[in-house]
């Protein structure tokens, strides 16, 4: 088990829905190849202007969560200092292992996921970087989101020694264990706390299930997303029958009318926060699988643009930040109760 949490939804936020924005802010890299620490290009982040400026529009600051080549190197983080000087974004922690010193681990599939680190090594890289993002954007970062999504269990208590109070890792409905990553599967989107005298939140990424037999989504999940009904291309076969199917909300892979449904299917069901994701090299064509060429930029752009247009449009939305969250849950409810509710 990765965390024990507390039963606290988050609740205490008011009327509206909310959204924050979480960008993955990381160097370019070949995702077909295996990892390697020469890959630290970050020439892309000067194009970061192409959302921020959606964004903008909409009151939106987003938080973009550096790695160490992005905060070790003044093309990486200049652009994105200015903006947050500017009071139009946050600057969180994201740790890619791979090109996050000190280098001790071996390269592969598993030391890529931070939480399968040796404790004291993830702790070492997080210090690190923590030290970085410091030296280079003028503060400490308060929020995190560990690479490749990979909390493990000595991840909590390395956050609240190095300062951190948010986290942003846990991909609910979503099991990484095929690739000896976290197993979420059991996690909602709801936040909670949890690590030592619970005091940091988990912001959870919005994932949900769709469709007409979605409330047997618990019963149906492991076996619509085996590898075997994976190859007979049944999660694909049912969504397009509307019966069951597992969204993210994300630009990437996913079309603005599977992110509409989501969000209205979620709206229904109570759901507050949602939390928009996506990975910076996307900005740049040739960089993610996502955006291949520039035709499929425009579109990604137009996606986030038409989701923004929604959400603050027809939901009534509001913009905030993983900061404005834990703020107002603490009003709302307080410091965190120590009594938990084991998942």
């Amino acid at each position: 088990m990765l965390m024990q949490r507390l039963n606290a939804p988050a609740r205490g936020l008011g009327g509206k829905p909310h959204l924050i924005v979480i960008i993955d802010t990381e160097e370019a890299f070949d995702w077909s190849k295996p990892h390697s620490r020469a890959e630290t290009d970050v020439g892309h982040i000067r194009h970061h202007g192409r959302a921020q400026r959606i964004f903008d529009r909409y009151g939106v600051k987003p938080t973009y969560v550096v790695d160490y080549p992005v905060a070790a190197q003044e093309e990486g983080y200049r652009a994105l200092k200015e903006c947050a000087m500017d009071g139009r974004c946050e600057i969180g922690a994201h740790l890619h292992p791979w090109v996050n010193p000190p280098f001790e681990e071996e390269l592969s599939v598993r030391n890529s996921f931070p939480g399968n680190l040796p404790p004291a090594l993830e702790r070492a890289k997080l210090m690190s970087l923590t030290a970085r993002i410091e030296e280079s954007f003028g503060h400490r970062p308060a929020t995190y989101r560990a690479g490749r999504f990979g909390i493990g269990e000595a991840t909590a208590p390395i956050l609240a020694e190095l300062g951190y109070a948010i986290d942003t890792s846990v991909v609910p409905r979503t099991s990484f264990a095929a690739s000896e990553g976290p197993d979420f599967s059991v996690y909602g989107a709801d936040p909670f706390w949890f690590g030592p005298a619970h005091s940091i939140l988990e912001l959870p990424a919005t994932v949900g299930w769709c469709g007409g037999i979605r409330g047997a989504g618990e019963r149906l999940q492991s076996v619509v997303f085996s590898p075997v009904a994976q190859r007979l291309h049944i999660p694909g076969v049912l969504a397009r029958c509307g019966l069951f199917e597992r969204i993210r909300l994300t630009p990437e892979g996913a079309e603005f009318e599977e992110l509409k449904r989501l969000v209205d299917t979620m709206l229904r069901d109570g759901t507050q926060l949602f939390s928009l994701t996506f990975h910076s090299p996307s900005l740049v064509s040739g960089n993610t699988p996502y955006v291949r060429d520039e035709s499929e930029l425009r579109q990604f752009l137009d996606r986030i643009e038409r989701f923004c247009d929604f959400f603050f449009g027809p939901c009534g939305g509001a913009a905030s930040t993983p900061s404005d969250i834990r703020k107002a849950l603490m009003a709302e409810q307080g410091a965190p109760k120590r009594t938990k509710a084991v998942l």
